[in-house]
């Protein structure tokens, strides 16, 4: 190794280092983005310091954003992420086609960047000759072509390391027309370098954080709606603006009991690591919340004096509806969300006026609700503000496109999410977009029956009576010694527990789905078969013979349900 190849420790001159250092701090590490940093260390550096500047860091570092546990070597790989260079320079042409940002590379020991990176310590060659040029042109694999390219120069190689670990290097090279490098641009430029890998290292954090947030997110947004009779349901996810950090929305749709619908979208506020643990947080209290099948206002209201409970500092918007297919009714309530819109049939598109109520996490406002009647065939489209939100214009705008004549009825969701994101959406919207739209079809009266039964045990027989005439109505015998007996497993445990009613209730739909209901909140537990408990034994005979079943609280008493495939067609 030439003698020039020595690690530098000298201090240089106080004042020149003070100005240095308040520029760079004012130009470099404006975001936290890691290109974006790099590249803001390489301009503030040429021409004032340098004619040629880049920076490598460790190839992990961009692939994953963690570090490696081992020491760098001559195999580690790194990459280069930002460069620059005066223009005007004898060599700007050649420097222009050498190691474009992106390459890959390694630096053995033997070359002043690889005993930058090794070490940990600035390195000065003064003048580079062409032993030391060959060499490195070996190095980054650039044959004879790139030993003029440096040879002559002089350079500096100053390690990016941050709280104890080396990132990568900062290489800096100078023209024969100017003074080399000596000692005291060294120690100058080694402080610079130690501010600027702290700002490399926070954009490191910011994107590992981003990246598990983005993660976290997307493993809690439904990946397909589920199949619920009566109404058909498309939704879509759209990432904001890649730079920008993760949001906080979420969209879902859950199944309750009467073959109703809870449809729900919701944006918290903020982004990051933080907003989307939190927008879990939220989705998972509203699905539990929504298993009670409480009313949409009390709904919220209990969800608001949760997030006040556990402290969550993160607010959020969120609009919640329960639809019924068989009554043709949908009650809704939002916390300060976008409203909806509810496009008819005929295709007209109206904002509905709920209360509008304030964020999920403020505290003390209630939570009014709306109930509507709906046709069927019409739609409901629900949206974060990230789809509305027009730059430089008012959030009314975009709702007023939505209520435009944008979505044809007659067409399906899926299809109906695709002409609204064709049409609002833009790519360099920053801001996250969820979007649920709904079609509602209902449920025939003629595919419902109802009854309710007196808190009697001689009801179990009627109850059998009861669904074996309905199933030979509606042509489905096959499946009557079998639902009958499940049938009147449930009535016997409902008449046993209710105070003043049970009711049970068909449904045929692309399946068969049979509820009874009570007055009673407790929820029957399957018992094991050889328990001599005689509460909650019929359940057995409900998880073997049923194809699904489970059960519910309402908001007063429970359901207990199950279903049956229907009879294949010859």
């Amino acid at each position: 190794m030439p003698d020039q190849l020595t690690p530098l420790l000298t201090n240089g001159q106080a004042g020149e280092q003070l100005a240095l250092l308040n520029e760079v701090g004012g130009k470099v590490g404006t975001t936290l983005d890691l290109d974006t940093t790099a590249r803001e260390l390489c301009q503030v550096l040429v021409p004032r310091v340098a004619d040629f500047a880049c920076v490598d860091l460790l190839d992990r570092l961009i692939s994953d954003a963690e570090l490696p546990d081992e020491q760098p070597d001559d195999d580690t790989m790194l990459r280069r992420v930002a460069r620059s260079f005066h223009e005007s320079g004898e060599s700007s042409s050649e420097w222009g086609h050498v190691l474009e940002e992106g390459a890959l590379l390694a630096m053995p020991r033997s070359t002043p960047p690889g005993m930058a990176l090794q070490r940990n310590q600035a390195v000065l060659v003064p003048a580079v000759t062409e032993d030391i040029a060959v060499d490195y042109a070996a190095a980054l694999g650039g044959g004879p072509g790139l030993v003029p390219v440096v040879s002559g120069r002089s350079m500096l190689v100053l390690p990016l390391s941050a709280r104890g670990t080396v990132l990568g290097i900062l290489k800096l090279l100078r023209l024969p027309d100017r003074a080399p490098f000596d000692e005291s641009d060294a120690a100058t430029l080694l402080e610079l370098a130690a501010r600027a890998a702290l700002s490399l290292d926070n954009a490191r954090l910011h994107r590992a954080e981003s990246k598990v947030a983005t993660t976290l997110q997307r493993s809690m947004i439904p990946t397909r709606p589920p199949r619920i009779p009566g109404v058909q349901i498309a939704h879509r996810y759209m990432p904001g603006d890649r730079r920008a950090e993760v949001g906080g929305d979420w969209f879902d749709a859950i199944q309750l009991p009467g073959s109703r619908v809870a449809l729900v979208v919701g944006d918290v506020m903020g982004h990051g690591l933080h907003s989307a643990a939190a927008m879990g947080r939220y989705r998972t209290a509203m699905q539990t919340l929504a298993a009670l099948d409480l009313p949409p206002g009390q709904l919220l209201r209990h969800l608001d004096n949760l997030a006040q409970k556990i402290g969550d500092d993160h607010l959020a918007t969120c609009l919640y509806a329960v639809y019924d297919p068989i009554n043709r009714t949908c009650e809704l309530a939002s916390a300060g969300h976008v409203p909806p819109v509810l496009v008819h049939p005929d295709g007209t598109g109206e904002l509905l006026e709920i209360p509008a109520g304030a964020p999920i996490g403020v505290g003390g406002v209630p939570f009014v609700a709306k109930k509507i009647e709906v046709s069927d065939g019409s739609m409901l489209v629900m949206c974060t503000d990230g789809l509305v939100e027009v730059r430089g214009g008012d959030i009314g705008a975009g709702l007023a496109a939505l209520c435009g004549n944008l979505i044809d009825p007659k067409r399906t969701p899926d299809e109906a999410c695709d002409t609204v994101l064709d049409r609002l959406h833009s790519d360099d919207r920053k801001d996250d977009v969820a979007l649920l739209v709904a079609r509602f079809d209902g449920v025939a009266e003629t595919e419902v029956a109802t009854w309710t039964l007196a808190v009697d045990t001689a009801e179990v027989r009627r109850a059998r009576r009861l669904v074996r005439d309905q199933l030979a109505a509606w042509q489905l015998t096959a499946l009557s010694d079998t639902t009958e007996l499940l049938v009147s497993e449930l009535v016997t445990n409902a008449v046993r527990v209710a105070r003043d009613y049970v009711q049970l209730q068909l449904i045929r739909v692309d399946k068969l789905l049979v509820e009874v209901s009570d007055d009673n909140h407790n929820l029957p537990s399957l018992e094991p078969a050889e328990s001599m408990d005689e509460n909650g034994r019929g359940l057995n005979l409900v998880s073997k013979l049923a194809e699904r079943w489970g059960t519910a609280r309402k908001a007063v008493g429970k359901v207990v349900w199950f279903e049956q495939p229907l009879p294949r067609k010859n």
